[in-house]
């Protein structure tokens, strides 16, 4: 936690500096009492004089009063530490890929079945205040279920996607902007921020092309991010024939790059579950700069009564 910590007010952190100084000077008058100690040369004679000290647990009060006011001077520079903070207001459209080719059993049981298993680990995970989207594509592009909080439905209808001919990715995203672009906001309240997710095992073969689809995101101020799933090995059996249906990686990375997104690759249904866990984290939650003062200043408190304690212990005297 420690190593988390950021500072409000940073500059107050220059405190340090006299804290510094002040250890600086007990150490001096410590060594400078060692040094006056040794000048008596009949040591019996000492002894008589000088009450017997209680060694190195002396230091142990001033050690904890410079901890306090180290801990004192951190409080006053308002230390915070990263929070992740459920988003209240978002809308992210899934869209995901039921061309023939996710029939492919190089995922098993077959891509289309952890596809839709993942993608209901991620209504899962993202907050229940943000709308979700369905759009499913082949060689056409539907929205299946318009943004809505209502998680359960969507869950229901990744369940029921179907399969169909070709594959329409540049028609997915226009889907999917104007299921965003759908949402109406609040009064007095600009429109909540849209995000894309994009999963597919294939490339384009009928519909606008990426580049157009991609530059409407960008237009739009709507990130895309992607997700290429499936091996290379990847193949459908169509009328007796083995029909390879290999990933267009490159094509769905340009997307997420050209429109502010990330892209990401999946080659077995756990990585596609762990993709759509960092994606939903990633848009679900935003991080917030959380103030800390408080457990800084218990801290300080803690060291504080630690020196008076083992002051009046072995000095009988407050520090």
């Amino acid at each position: 936690m420690i190593l988390a910590l950021t500072f409000l007010s940073r500059s107050r952190l220059w405190f340090l500096l006299l804290v510094a100084a002040l250890l600086a000077a007990y150490v001096m008058m410590q060594l400078r009492r060692k040094e006056y100690a040794v000048r008596f040369t009949n040591l019996a004679l000492l002894d008589s004089i000088a009450p017997k000290r209680p060694g190195w647990r002396r230091h142990v009060p001033a050690t904890a009063f410079v901890l306090a006011m180290i801990a004192m001077v951190t409080a006053f520079a308002r230390p915070a530490r990263p929070v992740k903070v459920p988003r209240e207001r978002a809308t992210v459209v899934m869209a995901i890929d039921v061309s023939l080719s996710m029939e492919a059993t190089d995922v098993q049981p077959n891509r289309l079945i952890a596809a839709q298993e993942a993608a209901k680990s991620f209504v899962d995970i993202v907050p229940g205040r943000l709308n979700l989207g369905l759009v499913a594509f082949s060689g056409t592009a539907q929205v299946l279920v318009s943004p809505t909080t209502d998680h359960a439905l969507l869950k229901r209808s990744i369940d029921n996607l179907e399969l169909g001919p070709r594959t329409a990715i540049g028609e997915a995203v226009f889907a999917s902007l104007g299921s965003i672009a759908s949402v109406v906001s609040e009064p007095g309240q600009a429109p909540p921020p849209g995000r894309i997710v994009l999963m597919s095992d294939g490339e384009t073969t009928v519909g606008r092309p990426n580049d157009q689809a991609t530059k409407a995101a960008v237009d739009a101020k709507v990130q895309v991010s992607t997700i290429a799933f499936g091996t290379d090995d990847g193949f459908v059996v169509v009328e007796g024939r083995n029909i390879p249906v290999p990933v267009n990686r490159d094509a769905l990375a340009q997307i997420a790059d050209a429109t502010g997104g990330k892209a990401f690759e999946a080659g077995t249904a756990k990585e596609l579950r762990r993709v759509y866990a960092d994606i939903g984290s990633s848009i679900g939650y935003r991080t917030e700069e959380r103030e800390v003062t408080s457990w800084v200043v218990g801290l300080a408190l803690v060291f504080a009564l630690a020196a008076a304690a083992g002051s009046l212990l072995w000095t009988s005297r407050l520090p």
